[in-house]
């Protein structure tokens, strides 16, 4: 794993912070910035770009692989700075950033992290602050974005949540996955199946199947080597027994909200990320749960169906 901001490959470049990566992309003749992080690293972005010498006119487009406040804090400054780059997301996405209600909910939470950081006066000196994102490129599966002499394949990586995208590299052999695949933190792949379970799963099973040296995730670091290619098999058995800890705890507690609390405190316990609110960690232990729960009483529930039948 590769955890401290700096090259990559040749062609790829990580910017931000070891909790909060994004990615510059070099095409040749022109850039892209893959990922959207946290507000609070604006400052490290800009002082890499400046240290790395990278040419800011030839970064043509801001991708954003899915709609979170923590992979999306820093393309309202970074769009007001470079004009010209395109912002590309999913139709899902899309949907997401154009419902004024969510943008507020981004903005707090991205304020929330700058504060927890220390960085509140600077952000408001230097107007490191989140604001609407309009998004100018819808993209979806299959579409294949052209970067330089490199091309960017777009896939479906729905599960951690509905808007999530991956894309892949060919040329390079590398996976973005921003949350999709799960993170790496301490050694041990945590799996971030956030909406819905089986998605999440089926997701793994399809990003699987490409060739890949390098992979990028959005939080603690990429993996290069046997390291990039052993992620994928360790995330899908990480799932697995995530899943069965998820599904034990429901079928013993009855009650989503204590399992959520025995869950979170797990989680909190096991991976520690400041830059996550306790209570946001809450309310994705209940929304996994509440899938799970639901899979859980439906299955019996077509049991107790069929003995009635028979």
């Amino acid at each position: 794993m590769i955890t401290k901001p700096g090259k990559i490959t040749e062609r790829i470049t990580f910017l931000g912070r070891f909790e909060s990566c994004v990615y510059l992309v070099d095409g040749g003749t022109e850039n892209v910035l893959i990922g959207g992080g946290l507000t609070y690293i604006i400052p490290d972005v800009l002082k890499q770009i400046e240290d790395l010498g990278i040419e800011e006119r030839k970064i043509k487009r801001l991708f954003i692989l899915h709609a979170h406040y923590d992979h999306c804090g820093i393309i309202p400054y970074f769009k007001k700075s470079w004009p010209w780059a395109e912002v590309a997301a999913s139709e899902r996405a899309n949907s997401a950033f154009s419902d004024p209600r969510i943008s507020q909910v981004l903005a707090d939470i991205n304020r929330q992290a700058t504060e927890g950081v220390g960085l509140t006066k600077e952000a408001e000196e230097k107007g490191f602050v989140f604001t609407p994102i309009t998004v100018e490129r819808v993209v979806k599966e299959g579409d294949i974005i052209p970067c330089g002499d490199l091309t960017l394949e777009v896939i479906d990586a729905p599960g951690h949540s509905s808007c999530s995208i991956a894309v892949y590299i060919p040329q390079e052999k590398a996976l973005f996955t921003s949350d999709s695949a799960g993170v790496c933190f301490g050694g041990q792949i945590h799996p971030t199946a956030n909406s819905n379970y089986d998605y999440y799963q089926q997701t793994l099973q399809k990003l699987i199947k490409y060739d890949v040296d390098v992979l990028l995730p959005e939080h603690f670091g990429a993996a290069i080597g046997e390291e990039a290619r052993s992620y994928l098999p360790r995330s899908i058995e990480a799932a697995i027994k995530e899943r069965a800890m998820l599904e034990e705890s429901y079928k013993r507690t009855r009650d989503i909200k204590k399992s959520t609390d025995e869950i979170t405190e797990i989680l909190v316990r096991e991976t520690p990320a400041p830059f996550i609110p306790r209570e946001v960690r809450a309310t994705v232990v209940g929304q996994m749960l509440k899938f799970i729960a639901n899979k859980i009483e439906t299955s019996e529930d077509t049991v107790r169906l069929k003995k009635g039948l028979e």
